[in-house]
C-alpha cells in the first residue's frame, strides 16, 4: 500500500491548483480519500474531536445493508426458481432471458432448495441494477463536483445501494439510469450536494419511477424474475381482498389463498418476517431490517428515537382503524384494510426497510430531538392512512417518508421556537 501512496503523492502536484489536470481535481480526492484518511485534519482548540466521519458514516449505512441486500439476492433467487419449477410443474415451459442464459451457463440448475443456487441468480439480476445505478448516479455527482470545483462526497454510497433495493429484480436498466439521474440531480445536486437536499434521493428517485413508469415498478407481473409470472405481494393482495360473509378479517384472510400463475399458494406471518416472499430487492426480510437497524443504533448513526417513533405511529393509526372497523362493521365490507392488525403491518411491504434506513437519513429527518419523535410519528400515521385510506397507493412507506421530509424543517422550527419560548418564560425578570 505504501507504493500506492507514493503513486497518489507523486501525481497530487497535477491535480492541485495550478496544475495541468487542476479541473478532474475531484476525481483524484475521490480515490485518495476512498483509498485513505484524509491528510487535512482539523485543528485547535475549540475544534470538536471525534472518531467518526462522512466516509466512515456512509460505509457503517452500507455494512447495515449487507445482511438484507444478501437475503434479498438470495430471495430473488428462491422466488425465480420456485415459480419456475412450479410452473414446469403443470407443464408450463419457462423461456428466460440473458440472466437465464447467464445462469444456465454457469451450470446451475431451477432447484429452489439450493442455497447457492438463488444466490447467484439473484446475484445476476441485482448487480447490474446496482452497478447501473452507481456508474450513472456517480456521473452525475462527478460532473456537478467538477463544475462546482468540490470533492466529490461519499453520500452517494448509500444512496446508491439503498435506491436498487428499492426496485423489483425485473425492472429495465434504463429505467435504474433514469430514476437515479432525476433523484441525484433534482433532489440532490440542485440544492447544493450533499448534506443540502431535503429530499431522501433515493426515495425521489424510486418516487419518479412509480410516477413516470408506473408499469414496470407495480402490479402483479413485476416481483418476480420470471417471464410471464404472476402472483400479487402480500399488500397488493390484501389491497384487493373483497368482503365475505362470516370473516371478521377479509384482508388477512386472503393471504390464505393468493393466486399465483400456477394455482393457490399462502402468504404466512412469519414468512413477512423472514421475507421469503416477493417484494422489491431488499424490503422483504423485516427480521434482517432489525439487525440493520440494531447495527445502526449502536454505532449512533441511525436515530433509535425516528425508528420508535414510526412504529409507535403505525401501531397507534392502526388501532384506530380497527376501532372503526369494531364500531362499523359495514365499513370492512367496503375497505377490509381497515381491519389488518399493527403487527401484519410492520412486516409486509417496505415499512422495516423504509423506518430504519430511509426514515433515519439524518439530512433529510429532523434534528431536533423532540422533532425526531413528531417526524417518525408523522410518518408512522401517513403510511398506515395512504394503505388504509387511499386503495390506489398499496404500499404507503414511500409517499409517507417523502411527506415527512417536507415537514421536518417546519417541525424542527417550531421545537426550537417552544425551547426559546420556554427558557424565556424560565429566565425572565420582573
Amino acid at each position: 500500500m505504501k507504493a500506492l501512496r507514493d503513486v497518489l503523492d507523486k501525481v497530487h502536484p497535477l491535480f492541485a491548483k495550478g496544475g495541468i489536470l487542476e479541473a478532474a481535481y475531484p476525481m483524484y480526492e475521490a480515490l485518495d480519500t476512498f483509498l485513505y484518511t484524509p491528510g487535512e485534519v482539523a485543528s485547535g482548540k475549540t475544534h470538536v474531536r471525534d472518531g467518526i466521519d462522512l466516509k466512515r458514516m456512509m460505509i457503517t449505512v452500507v455494512m447495515a445493508l449487507v445482511p438484507v441486500t444478501l437475503f434479498g439476492m438470495w430471495n430473488v433467487g428462491y422466488q425465480a426458481n420456485s415459480a419456475i419449477q412450479k410452473m414446469e410443474a403443470v407443464g408450463i415451459d419457462h423461456v428466460g432471458d440473458w440472466h437465464y442464459t447467464i445462469y444456465n451457463a454457469i451450470g446451475f440448475t431451477n432447484d429452489p432448495g439450493n442455497i447457492a443456487a438463488n444466490l447467484v441468480l439473484g446475484a445476476i439480476f441485482f448487480i447490474p441494477i446496482y452497478a447501473v445505478c452507481m456508474f450513472v448516479g456517480g456521473h452525475v455527482e462527478l460532473v456537478f463536483s467538477v463544475l462546482r470545483g468540490h470533492e466529490i462526497n461519499e453520500g452517494f454510497l448509500v444512496t446508491g445501494l439503498l435506491f436498487p433495493l428499492t426496485l423489483p429484480a425485473s425492472i429495465p436498466l434504463w429505467q435504474v439510469a433514469l430514476g437515479i439521474a432525476f433523484g441525484v440531480i433534482v433532489a440532490k445536486e440542485v440544492f447544493g450536494g450533499t448534506g443540502r437536499n431535503f429530499l431522501n434521493v433515493a426515495l425521489t428517485s424510486r418516487a419518479f419511477l412509480y410516477f413516470a413508469y408506473a408499469g414496470q415498478i407495480s402490479g402483479d407481473k413485476i416481483w418476480t424474475a420470471v417471464d410471464g409470472f404472476s402472483g400479487a405481494t402480500a399488500l397488493g393482495q390484501m389491497a384487493n381482498a373483497q368482503a365475505q360473509d362470516g370473516v371478521a378479517n377479509p384482508a388477512v384472510q386472503s393471504l390464505g389463498s393468493v393466486m399465483y400463475l400456477w394455482g393457490e399458494g399462502s402468504i404466512t406471518w412469519m414468512s413477512t418476517f423472514l421475507g421469503t416472499i416477493q417484494g422489491c430487492v431488499g424490503e422483504t426480510s423485516t427480521l434482517l431490517c432489525i439487525v440493520g437497524a440494531g447495527i445502526l443504533i449502536a454505532t449512533g448513526i441511525g436515530s433509535w428515537k425516528i425508528m420508535a417513533a414510526v412504529v409507535a405511529g403505525v401501531i397507534g393509526t392502526t388501532l384506530l382503524m380497527n376501532g372503526v372497523a369494531v364500531i362499523s362493521p359495514d365499513s370492512v365490507a367496503a375497505n377490509p384494510m381497515l381491519g389488518v392488525p399493527f403487527y401484519w403491518h410492520l412486516t409486509i411491504g417496505g415499512l422495516a426497510f423504509g423506518l430504519v434506513f430511509m426514515a433515519t437519513d439524518p439530512v433529510s429527518a429532523s434534528m431536533t430531538d423532540n422533532g425526531k419523535w413528531f417526524y417518525g410519528a408523522l410518518i408512522g400515521f401517513m403510511t398506515v392512512l395512504i394503505r388504509v385510506v387511499n386503495p390506489a397507493f398499496p404500499e404507503g412507506i414511500m409517499l409517507a417518508i417523502l411527506f415527512g421530509n417536507v415537514f421536518a424543517p417546519l417541525i424542527d422550527y417550531y421545537v426550537v421556537q417552544a425551547n426559546v419560548s420556554s427558557r424565556r418564560k424560565r429566565y425572565a425578570t420582573t
